[in-house]
């Protein structure tokens, strides 16, 4: 992966390293995306690393992803069909209310 950023005032694109911090005018491409990118026309490309690998999954990638699973995993509570009761309808809308 690689982080591309403008510089307008320039009118450079630099393609470098994946940036840990978010920044204006910066985007995170695919190593694809990276291997083909072009700029404008007037425009120079400045690519601070030639070969641009696949990032690991962080830490932080893989505790949202065992967290999402676990958040999966769980029960649903649904309110018991008999603690429902309809209100007076209002058009092809109806309101449910529980009781208690």
């Amino acid at each position: 992966m690689a982080t591309l950023t403008y510089v307008y005032s320039d009118s450079t694109a630099v393609l470098g390293p994946l940036a840990q911090l978010a920044e204006p005018h910066s985007y995170d491409l695919c190593v694809e995306h990276a291997e083909r990118l072009t700029a404008p026309r007037g425009w120079e490309v400045v690519r601070l690393t030639p070969d641009f690998e696949p990032a690991a999954p962080s830490t932080d990638d893989l505790l949202a992803l065992a967290d999402a699973v676990r958040e999966a995993g769980r029960p649903r509570v649904e309110p018991e069909p008999a603690a429902l009761t309809e209100a007076p309808r209002r058009g092809h809308l109806r309101v449910l209310r529980g009781e208690g």
